[in-house]
């Protein structure tokens, strides 16, 4: 792949990340619609296309790709993504998100035997601190139940790209996670079907982050992923809260405050330190 068609796919799928935020906000904060609604469109709609991409590249494994854990994962990180975006901004909650992702990954990777060097160990510090930062009491705190359900849907989204470290075929087997997953959405629907609303413009967002910033943003992903490498896929994605900010400062009228700011810094360039210095083993 050419290094301009490489960054221009990169900076499609950084943007497609940061629309997902962007999107369910917007659909939430207007009550355009239900937080359960929104998850089982997502879902649908991101398992649709996924499906017709797998298939259309030839892949038998299409419809059976997957299992049942990871579906379950990818669940409990739609829904909890979903509740979390009543309660928080978009910069913040995709900081939150992003913080609790590579934290469960960074998890994982010590429980396995890896080492950390001490830059990385001090990295690791600075982003624990940032979010504390973030976090303290006070009139820019965020919602604490946004906050938890927020960094729950991070660790799930964690558990789910751990989970699928080992696939032969990423987007056979993303597809079938997404429908495996529709079974989880419709019980929601059903348990919160007293409270399920929508109008046309929570339908059109809800469709639009399935479709397009979730089923096509993760196919570019995977055709990406290949070229830029573990660490630079790393990197990259610290691009994605300050796209979330500034989408979502343009679009959604939200304000960058300055704990926010500070927070970010801290706990974007603390994941930096753990993610682009090579580990010792």
């Amino acid at each position: 792949m050419s290094p301009r068609r490489l960054a221009g796919l990169t900076a499609a799928v950084l943007a497609a990340f940061a629309g997902n935020s962007l999107l369910c906000r917007w659909a939430l904060q207007g009550a355009h619609i239900d937080p359960a609604g929104f998850t089982a469109i997502r879902l649908g709609s991101g398992a649709l296309v996924l499906w017709l991409l797998a298939r259309m590249r030839g892949s038998g494994a299409a419809a059976g790709g997957g299992d049942w854990g990871s579906a379950l994962a990818l669940f409990a990180y739609a829904a909890a993504f979903s509740y979390a975006f009543m309660h928080v901004a978009v910069a913040t909650g995709t900081l939150l998100l992003f913080a609790a992702v590579q934290a469960s990954m960074l998890a994982a990777a010590l429980w396995a035997g890896q080492r950390l060097a001490i830059g990385q160990w001090a990295g690791f510090a600075l982003a624990i601190a940032g979010l504390v930062v973030m976090l303290l009491p006070g009139l820019s705190a965020p919602s604490p139940a946004g906050a938890v359900l927020m960094l729950v849907a991070g660790a799930a989204w964690g558990a789910y790209s751990l989970g699928g470290r080992g696939s032969r075929d990423p987007l056979a087997d993303t597809a079938g996670n997404f429908v495996r997953a529709l079974p989880f959405a419709l019980a929601l629907l059903v348990a919160m079907a007293t409270r399920l609303h929508a109008d046309a413009t929570g339908i059109a967002l809800a469709l639009l982050s399935g479709a397009v910033t979730s089923g096509l943003g993760y196919a570019l992903w995977y055709a990406v992923l290949p070229s830029l490498g573990a660490t630079r896929a790393a990197g990259v994605q610290l691009g994605v809260p300050p796209a979330a900010a500034v989408a979502g400062i343009l679009l959604l009228d939200e304000a960058l405050d300055a704990r926010l700011l500070v927070a970010s810094v801290m706990i974007l360039g603390g994941i930096a330190l753990v993610s682009l210095r090579p580990r010792r083993v």
